[in-house]
């Protein structure tokens, strides 16, 4: 029985990942999709936009993406080519969420700063005032988006002191909130929210969600953290408010038009910047190359996805 033919990017990936693309599929690495693949392996390096989809040769039935997110994909465009579209869901919350915790206390406790001073030798000594941050412990932290990866933030933020609030569509049952303060609006919840970390996806309603208006309701002296998608905030409106003291500092693990992102935000010393490491663990990449092979295997065996993309 011949196998199913995919195309991959010429990408490095876990070893476990490729040692299964070679076992069970017959794939093309790299370069144009020629005729006859059926399934396509993408990363959201890999840009399905409607004249990408347009080319893609008619042999073509299912995109399996190696991302939760998959607004590098052009859905209208692929339902209408009648491509079969996957994600990896379920499978990168913790990673996610410890990146989340990380960038709260990088940002609040001027970890850039430390750094640099260490690394550029211009550290000279303790003294009473230097590079002075800001504790969490009692803070007030208001997650926009409580699904998964919101709920497992929440969690760890609990083990540090903070006091949880949050704005979803709807609202979570009691024992998912597990004390959790509900905002029905976004508008209730950013006056209240000494640290903001955002977890919504990119869509039309998210899209610079966090603009001017929004980033000066929150408190003097907020702290902004995004591991969501770099659209959910403005970055003229952030780094502007980043200037004035609005927001002390932003803990940024996704930007607009990365890796091509807004050269300011290298300079800004109240900026920790992460190169889009929310899932960036062994553990979690293989789970989601595997999750998106399980895909592939099984629209290619002639049932249906495992995880399809109905949006």
């Amino acid at each position: 029985m011949s196998r199913p033919r995919i195309h991959v990017p010429d990408l490095p990936m876990p070893d476990a990942v490729l040692a299964r693309i070679a076992a069970e599929f017959d794939a093309v690495r790299g370069g144009p999709v020629p005729d006859g693949v059926a399934g396509l392996l993408i990363t959201p390096r890999d840009k399905l936009t409607p004249e990408a989809i347009a080319a893609l040769p008619a042999s073509v039935t299912v995109v399996a993406t190696f991302s939760v997110g998959y607004d590098h994909i052009n859905i209208p465009a692929a339902k209408a080519r009648g491509l079969i579209v996957t994600n990896t869901p379920d499978v990168l919350t913790e990673a996610t969420a410890d990146i989340a915790l990380l960038l709260i206390l990088a940002a609040s406790r001027r970890a850039r700063e430390g750094e640099a001073m260490v690394r550029e030798d211009t550290w000279v000594g303790w003294n009473p005032m230097q590079l002075i941050g800001w504790q969490i412990t009692g803070k007030r932290l208001g997650i926009v988006g409580m699904g998964r990866i919101g709920q497992a933030l929440a969690q760890r933020a609990r083990a540090c002191g903070m006091q949880i609030h949050y704005h979803n569509r709807t609202r979570l049952a009691p024992a998912e909130e597990a004390g959790a303060i509900y905002h029905e609006t976004l508008e209730s919840l950013l006056p209240i929210s000494d640290v903001l970390s955002l977890h919504a996806p990119a869509t039309a309603a998210t899209d610079r969600l966090m603009n001017a208006d929004r980033l000066a309701q929150l408190p003097h002296g907020a702290i902004l953290v995004n591991t969501a998608r770099g659209t959910l905030v403005d970055d003229d409106a952030l780094i502007a408010a980043l200037g004035t003291g609005q927001i002390a500092a932003a803990g940024l693990d996704v930007f607009t038009g990365e890796p091509a992102i807004d050269p300011r935000y290298r300079s800004l010393p109240n900026v920790f910047p992460l190169p889009h490491l929310g899932s960036a663990t062994i553990e979690t990449r293989t789970a989601m190359g595997m999750r998106a092979l399980d895909n592939l295997a099984a629209v290619l065996g002639g049932k249906p996805p495992l995880h399809p993309v109905t949006a």
